[in-house]
């Protein structure tokens, strides 16, 4: 329970701030997360397989 509370601050602190970033500093930022998770999803799936 306490890790749910934790994760939802962090949620809330990090929505926060991408609120005061311009639009497109956080559409950047978003595409280098989403960029950065699916290089790590391959790999694991590539470690997995081996």
């Amino acid at each position: 329970m306490i890790g749910l509370v934790a994760a939802l601050l962090l949620l809330g602190i990090m929505l926060g701030a991408v609120v005061q970033l311009p639009f497109s500093v956080s559409l950047v930022a978003c595409t280098v997360i989403g960029v950065w998770l699916l290089v790590f999803a391959v790999r694991e799936r590539r470690a997995r397989r081996h």
